[in-house]
Parts: C-alpha cells; sequence; structure tokens
C-alpha cells in the first residue's frame, strides 16, 4: 500500500501530532462504528455478530505482530493483561522495570509485593545489563511514553535469555509505525488506540508456548471458554487451550471499528511507516538542534510548559509528559506539520531550511 494512498484513508486536520496519546480514526473505521450503530438501534445486533469482529481483528493483529492467530488473546486494557503476569510471578520473583515507564507496565507488579515479590527500576539504558539470575521477568515498553525512546531489545532479549528470565514487552507506543516482532518476546500487550487507529477499549496479549503452561487465566469468564457460547453458567467450564483462555469478554461496540483499523495497518509495510514517521521526528530533532534518534516521537524539556502553550495556541495538538513536551508524527503528518510546530517555537528553532 503506497504512502500516499494509506495517507489519504484519513480526515486528518492540520497539526494533529498526538498519536501517542489517542490516535485519528480511519474512515473504514469509521462506517463500520457508525454501522454498528445503526445495528444496534435497530435491535439487530447479536453477540454472534461482535465475535465476528473479535475474531477478525484477532486474525489481523496476530498478521500486524507476527505471531499464529492461536497465539493472541483479547482484552481492554494493557494493565488488566499484565495483571495476569503479575498474579502468575512466583512468590519471592524479582521483576525488572524500566524506571520511569507507563504505570501500567509497572503497577500490577508492585500489588505483589505483600507476598515478596520484589521490583527492581532500572534507567532504560541499564535495563539489559540489569537482568540478573534472580530475575522471573523484565517488564518494558519497547518505545518509552514519555521520552518516546526506543528499547534495546536485541540486548534485552538476549539478557533475559542468558538468565533464563522471561520477557513482558508493552508494544503500545510502537505496533503501528515500528516493525515488531512479537515472537521475539514470552509476552506482549498492546493497547490498539493509538498508532493502531482504533477505538480504545480493545487491547491485546501475546503469549508463547511457555507463558502458555505458566501463566494463570486468574480473569477467566465466559469468553475465555473453549466455546464461550457453552461457558455462560458453571460449575462445569472448559477453558480454551490456546491464548483464548486469557481472553476478557469484549467491549462489543468497539470491534467492529477495531477489526477495520486492524485489517488497514495488517496490509501496511511497517517499514514504510517508520520511515516516514521517524524521517519527520529525525528532521524536527535538526531543525531544533537536538540529536536525531530515529523516533516518531520527539520530547524536549518544558518544565515550565511554556512550549506546550505555544504549540496549543498555534492550533497543534500536541502533550506534555514528566515535564516535557511531546510530538508524535504519523501516517497522516506531513512537513508542513512539522513547519507549524517549528513556527509556534522560534525561540528554539535554531536551523533554517
Amino acid at each position: 500500500m503506497l504512502l500516499d494512498h494509506a495517507r489519504s484513508q484519513f480526515t486528518a486536520p492540520a497539526g494533529y501530532l498526538a498519536a501517542c496519546t489517542q490516535g485519528l480514526p480511519l474512515k473504514a473505521t469509521i462506517a463500520a462504528s457508525r454501522t454498528e450503530l445503526d445495528v444496534w438501534e435497530r435491535g439487530d445486533a447479536t453477540p454472534a455478530q461482535y465475535g465476528e469482529s473479535v475474531e477478525r481483528a484477532r486474525a489481523a493483529y496476530g498478521r500486524i505482530v507476527g505471531v499464529p492467530t492461536d497465539r493472541v488473546a483479547i482484552g481492554s486494557q494493557v494493565s488488566v493483561l499484565v495483571s495476569l503476569a503479575a498474579a502468575s510471578a512466583p512468590d519471592g520473583a524479582e521483576i525488572v522495570c524500566v524506571d520511569g515507564d507507563f504505570s501500567s507496565t509497572i503497577y500490577p507488579f508492585l500489588q505483589q509485593e505483600y507476598r515478596g515479590v520484589t521490583v527492581v527500576h532500572a534507567p532504560l539504558e541499564r535495563l539489559a545489563e540489569t537482568i540478573g539470575p534472580k530475575t522471573w521477568l523484565v517488564a518494558f515498553s519497547v518505545v518509552q511514553s514519555a521520552t518516546g525512546a526506543v528499547a534495546d531489545v536485541d540486548a534485552v532479549v538476549e539478557a533475559a535469555s542468558v538468565h533464563g528470565a522471561r520477557t513482558l514487552a508493552d508494544l503500545t507506543q510502537a505496533t503501528g509505525w515500528l516493525p515488531v516482532d512479537a515472537s521475539r518476546f514470552d509476552l506482549t500487550v498492546c493497547h490498539a488506540y493509538k498508532w493502531l487507529c482504533a477505538p480504545r477499549g480493545s487491547a491485546f496479549l501475546t503469549v508463547n508456548d511457555r507463558m502458555l503452561a505458566e501463566l494463570r487465566p486468574v480473569q477467566a469468564g465466559w469468553f475465555a471458554g473453549d466455546d464461550p457460547w457453552a461457558s455462560c453458567y458453571g460449575p462445569g467450564i472448559r477453558l480454551a487451550a490456546d491464548a483464548r483462555c486469557f481472553d476478557v469478554s469484549p467491549a462489543w461496540p468497539v470491534w467492529p471499528g477495531t477489526a477495520a483499523a486492524l485489517e488497514f495497518f495488517a496490509d501496511i509495510d511497517t517499514e514504510t511507516v517508520r520511515a516516514h514517521s521517524a524521517g519527520l521526528g529525525d528532521e524536527l530533532c535538526a531543525r531544533l538542534g537536538m540529536r536525531s534518534r530515529g523516533q516518531a516521537i520527539v520530547t524536549w524539556p518544558d518544565t515550565d510548559g511554556a512550549d506546550l502553550a505555544a504549540l496549543s495556541a498555534a492550533g497543534i495538538r500536541a502533550s506534555g509528559r514528566a515535564g516535557r513536551a511531546r510530538v508524535a508524527f504519523h501516517l497522516w503528518n506531513t512537513a508542513e506539520d512539522l513547519d507549524l510546530v517549528l513556527a509556534a517555537l522560534p525561540r528554539r528553532s535554531r536551523v533554517e531550511r
């Protein structure tokens, strides 16, 4: 799919630089969501129809991140899916996390401290070297929410392998613009409403063979059954034998739009998206006199919020996180958006085109 054609599938306002906060809907997602509302209004909606949308989305997500469909579980929030790993950690286990990572990858493990689970916080650049023989699992975001920094996945995976530690990668700020192979990790989680441009409320978990055996389905409900439609009443419920045993009952209205969005992204060459998005990010860094890092998310110190206020005053949708101004470039963004940022920040613009 050519970049111009892909871009034409969005109706994007100028200066929308907030994919890292919330993606924009595709035209196909809007159409699918409106159709769902019409069907619901007529009283024609059925659980089976929603179930078909879930399975379309599950299959498309597996294609995007490179894992078989039977290794993909669905949910609604990343923190809920991470909690499965936290609840499955042995008493006294050591968990290594990134200092300053998004709370959904950290807080579930902190809630296990009452049974001796220890959380070690490491700077991103020292994450791999912090993994040791006592580490049961390392949990980290491939792309950091607050800074846009991209983790050294090769180093983390290698260190975890040396010490027999499990890996949990949060792909929320990566999948959709950065090529990701989820099969490299024991577990991955991803909320699809950012770079995958789905409605909020659809999230995914991937599970490899080791974790399929070790992960406890503590949130199992009717949708986790081998046959969900025969699992509505207990006690004789048989859970699915694959990753579906970790499914969370879906929030029905969000899944038709999610299926449309993910099928779109499954057909895109993600390397093309990365080159486009990170290319704009690098150009902005160069023009602001900052080091280019190949990131689609660009941040810089803005402790008093003056730069974020200036961007907002110029009609630019940006965000502020951890004392930093933050902009993000995705499919719909162009060089014109970059120029809008530079015009709004004349005191920071150091390089003239």
